[in-house]
């Protein structure tokens, strides 16, 4: 399913701003960077259950916010860009 995840992590102090880097770096191991703080990413149940189990390490929950937004199977319909695009990989052959 297609996920959409953004975060917010608190970088008033130094272990902020090492919380936000592995925040970050998480979440490239699983899709693609939008935007600053914003992924998409396509998983299984599996998969988002230990992305979940694995943000929820990393945050401080009284001061940073990660929010997970389910597209679906039908993404591509739900997806509207305006401005400049990132391709997001789907693992479906590319034709030249």
């Amino acid at each position: 399913m297609m996920l959409v995840i953004a975060y917010d992590v608190d970088t008033t102090n130094s272990a902020g701003a090492q919380r936000l880097r592995k925040v970050a770096r998480l979440c490239e191991r699983y899709g693609s960077r939008v935007q600053n703080s914003v992924f998409e990413v396509l998983l299984d149940p599996a998969q988002l259950s230990t992305l979940k189990a694995g943000l929820e390490k990393i945050i401080c929950k009284e001061s940073d916010s990660v929010r997970i937004y389910r597209l679906g199977d039908r993404y591509r319909s739900r997806i509207e860009v305006i401005g400049r695009t990132c391709r997001m990989e789907t693992g479906e052959p590319l034709i030249l």
